[in-house]
């Protein structure tokens, strides 16, 4: 009789979330199936559901782990005492250029219409989180003569819902001639919100 296996929860559940991860980038999120992952990782079907109530439900955990590296990158860069406002900004802006090919594939998973609901779920948390972190940045700005606003954190969260909405949802089908124009202005609004001088956001 083969040996039952018992693993600690913790370690049982970053088990099925890397396994999981894994099938979602070679295979696709649509393909693979719960069926799939408790397979491949060699479980019971109700130790799955012990953990994960669905397939949507480790995807949602997969991108709150990948938001809580990204506030983890930001509370770094926000805290270094040697780098200007800017600098951070342009650290911070350029994060997800930072994904790994595993979190891009998860993020364009986002996008999908079944996973919507989902990715309002995730928009908001990234505002309510990350905000917070940049917003510190922003007031280091102004003691710096880089930035002139008020409301930081308000005028911040009403830039990030924009972008998301506009840039990232994938709700508007943009071409790329559209896309490039929207960035552009996008970086116009920032400036002129913070009071920053023209062109100090080109790099986004």
């Amino acid at each position: 009789m083969k040996k039952r296996i018992v693993k600690d929860p913790e370690v049982r559940q970053a088990e099925i979330l890397k396994t999981a991860g894994e099938l979602f980038k070679t295979q696709g999120y649509g393909n693979t199936t719960v069926e799939t992952i408790i397979q491949k990782v060699g479980i019971a079907k109700g130790t799955f559901y012990y953990y994960f109530k669905s397939k949507e439900d480790i995807l949602d955990a997969l991108v709150h782990e990948m938001v809580n590296k990204l506030c983890e990158d930001y509370q770094k860069i926000a805290a270094d005492p040697e780098r200007s406002a800017m600098d951070k900004m342009r650290e911070m802006l350029r994060g997800e250029n930072k994904l790994s090919e595993q979190e891009n594939e998860l993020t364009e998973n986002l996008h999908r219409p079944e996973n919507r609901e989902l990715h309002e779920r995730i928009n908001i948390e990234i505002i309510l989180r990350i905000s917070p972190i940049i917003a510190q940045v922003i007031e280091q700005g102004k003691k710096e003569s880089v930035f002139n606003v008020e409301n930081s954190l308000q005028t911040l969260q009403f830039l990030l819902a924009g972008s998301q909405f506009l840039l990232e949802s994938g709700l508007f089908k943009w071409n790329e001639e559209e896309q490039v124009k929207h960035v552009l202005s996008m970086q116009a609004i920032i400036e002129r919100s913070l009071g920053a001088a023209p062109g100090s956001f080109s790099f986004i």
